[in-house]
Order: structure tokens, then C-alpha cells, then sequence
């Protein structure tokens, strides 16, 4: 009978090595003869021993499951998470079946009834911590695995990782206080009052606080901007995100100053991400006048020209033309053209604008600028004093 039953477990521990699968073997011959003893003795302390027994080596049984054949098993899938999980999992499984069975054996041994109920409340505020820690863990690599997914979501990010994780941390933790009290029987009533009352005091005097912690939130889950982005806040700074925290959000203007905002302003500002649509590509206008009866056609191609050599503006879009309205003293006209990323707007105005006024002066092109012409009808008669 011994060797079917040894027959049997190899087969189910196929591909396996061989160690595992006696291992298995001896621990359960070892327990069938235990049981044996505890159905044949009426010591208490002696059955209490022999459920100690079954507990241990239905736990080293389990460590032995998890490690050759489900440690296997998800070890074939395309994903390690479930592999870490599996190893995580490991000891709180192992360690709950013995402290489960050491509340059996207590009960089992016929002590009094206040040191069972001393012994429970410690085995089982010892099984909530253990299954805290793990669950702990679990969240941690669950977050950190969905904030690396190619198609991430747009509430967890690398961003936002941080607040996640505190924040599954101290409902964990919270959930885990919560059962170590019921476990010891200790009333949450007057406990969760005078929490209450610390969180409203807490509330009003970190309000400023909390408005920047919750509108980091929103607008890390909404994604108005992204490092790396040229922003315009309220049409007064300008300049590249470096740093989006929970509490404020910087940016590096162009004159390489820092500017750091809460994000309870930047959440009740006006923002003009110059870096967001469909591509990062920004567009500049170069506004420009032309003297009354100057060839607007001759005008047209040298700033097309001009605007196609410029090896910093794209061709595609290609830069265009156009000619607005009439103005005071001339023709007014925008060179309109993109550039790659809005970092480069000021670099490539600046070389526009100097090639566009050597070569008007070049072609004799007038560029008009605001003058008046006086216009003496006639002048005042003189008078000969004597």
C-alpha cells in the first residue's frame, strides 16, 4: 500500500525531482502515524502534541507544493509578478497552518480559559501581521508592475506611484490595526471618535497642505503636462517642467531660473501646454511690413527662400505666407513656420529676423515704420518793427 501510494505521488510530481516527492512521502507517513497515536491516547497534552505534528508537516507539505509545483507553474506564464507573489506567499502560508494548528493544540491540551483566550488573541495578532507584511508587498509589486505596462493607465504612473503606494500602505495598515484590536476585543468606538476629531483639527490646520496634496492628485491623474513640457502659466512664466510632486510642480524658464508653483495655483491657473497635441512641433510668427507699392509676389518668394534654407525650421508643415490687411503705412504679412520643439522658438526668430532684414536691404525692399509729414500751407507774414 506504501508503494502505491509512493507510485502515485511521483506521478502526480512528474518532471520534479525526486527529493521533494519522498520528502512528501516521509511527512505524510510521519502524520498518518501521529494521527494514529492521537486516536489512541487520552492525555491531553499528549493529543495536544500530536495536532502540533499534523500542523508541522501539513505546513512543510504546503512549502513543498508551493515550491516544485506552483513556483512551476507560474514560472511557464510570460509575466514574473505572479512568480514574485508566489515567493511572497511562501512563508505566510507556511507560518499560518502551524500557528493555526498551535491554536487547535491550546484548545486541545484543556487549559483554563483565560490563557486560551491570552494564547488566541496573540496567534492571531501574530497572523494578522504576517498577512499585513505580505499584503504590503503584494501591492507594492502590483502598483509598481501596472505603472511599467506599455498601455498604462492614466491614474497609476511613475508619477504617481509614490501616493498610491502610501496610500494602499496606511489602508493596510489601518485594516491590519483593525483586526489586531477585534482580536483582543478592544472596543474601536472611542478610538475611532477621537481619530475623528485629531483628522478635523489635522484638516484645518493643513488646509493649504491638503489643497495642494489633492490638486497634485488631479492633476497627475488628468495630465495637462508631462516633464519635459514648454507650459505658459497665466501668459506670465514660461518654461520646462523639471519636477511634478505631490505638493508643487517646477518648471526652468528661459533665463535658467527656477519657478516653483503649488499645484493648488497651477490647478486654478490657465496653462498652455506649447509642447501638447498631436506632435511637440511649434509654430512662430514673424510679423512683418512691406512699403505701399512694393511686388508683394518678389516678397513672397525671398521669405519662402529664407525660410527653406533655415535648416531649423521643418518642412513638413512647410512654412508659409500670409498677408493680413492694410495697415497705417505699408502691407502687413506673418512668416509663419515650425520648429521642432517650442525650446527653439527664440533661436530661430532671431536668425529669421536678422537674414529677412539683409535681405530686404539687399533687394531695396522698404520696410515701413511709423512716420508723420508736415505740411506748411503758408508761412506767417513778417513784420517790420520800425
Amino acid at each position: 500500500m506504501q508503494n502505491s501510494f509512493l507510485t502515485k505521488l511521483r506521478t502526480m510530481g512528474e518532471g520534479m525531482d525526486q527529493s521533494p516527492v519522498r520528502k512528501a512521502a516521509t511527512i505524510l507517513l510521519l502524520a498518518a502515524a501521529a494521527a494514529m497515536l492521537g486516536l489512541y491516547t487520552e492525555h491531553a497534552y499528549i493529543k495536544a502534541a500530536v495536532v502540533l505534528v499534523l500542523a508541522l508537516a501539513a505546513a512543510q507539505l504546503i512549502e513543498i507544493i508551493v515550491e516544485n509545483v506552483i513556483h512551476r507553474l507560474v514560472g511557464k506564464t510570460n509575466t514574473t509578478l505572479d512568480d514574485k507573489l508566489v515567493e511572497v506567499l511562501h512563508q505566510p502560508l507556511f507560518w499560518t497552518v502551524i500557528l493555526l494548528g498551535l491554536v487547535i493544540a491550546i484548545s486541545t491540551a484543556g487549559v483554563s480559559e483565560g490563557v486560551e483566550q491570552v494564547a488566541r488573541s496573540v496567534v492571531y495578532s501574530i497572523l494578522v501581521f504576517l498577512w499585513m507584511l505580505f499584503a504590503l508587498h503584494a501591492s507594492k509589486m502590483v502598483l509598481q508592475r501596472i505603472s511599467r505596462r506599455r498601455r498604462r493607465t492614466k491614474l497609476v504612473r511613475s508619477q504617481t506611484l509614490p501616493l498610491f503606494t502610501n496610500l494602499a500602505a496606511v489602508i493596510i495598515v489601518a485594516l491590519g490595526v483593525y483586526f489586531i484590536f477585534q482580536a483582543w476585543k478592544i472596543d474601536m468606538t472611542a478610538w475611532l471618535a477621537s481619530a475623528g476629531i485629531i483628522g478635523i483639527a489635522v484638516g484645518f490646520a493643513a488646509k493649504d497642505t491638503l489643497a495642494n496634496l489633492f490638486s497634485g492628485v488631479f492633476i497627475m491623474a488628468d495630465s495637462p503636462y508631462k516633464l519635459g513640457d514648454y507650459v505658459v502659466i497665466d501668459n506670465e512664466v514660461r518654461g520646462k517642467i523639471t519636477h511634478m510632486g505631490i505638493r508643487s510642480t517646477r518648471l526652468l524658464t528661459r533665463d535658467d531660473v527656477e519657478v516653483t508653483i503649488p499645484n493648488s495655483l497651477m490647478g486654478n491657473s490657465k496653462v498652455v501646454n506649447e509642447s501638447g497635441g498631436p506632435h511637440e512641433k511649434f509654430r512662430i510668427r514673424i510679423k512683418i511690413g512691406v512699403a505701399y507699392g512694393t511686388d508683394l509676389d518678389l516678397v513672397n518668394d525671398i521669405l519662402m527662400q529664407i525660410a527653406e534654407a533655415e535648416p531649423e525650421v521643418c518642412h513638413m508643415p512647410e512654412p508659409r505666407v500670409r498677408y493680413r490687411a492694410f495697415g497705417a503705412s505699408g502691407v502687413d504679412l506673418e512668416l509663419l513656420a515650425w520648429v521642432e520643439e517650442p525650446e527653439l522658438r527664440g533661436k530661430v526668430v532671431h536668425l529669421l529676423v536678422m537674414t529677412i532684414y539683409k535681405r530686404f536691404q539687399q533687394e531695396g525692399i522698404e520696410i515701413p515704420y511709423n512716420k508723420q509729414e508736415l505740411y506748411i500751407k503758408e508761412l506767417p507774414a513778417t513784420t517790420n518793427p520800425g
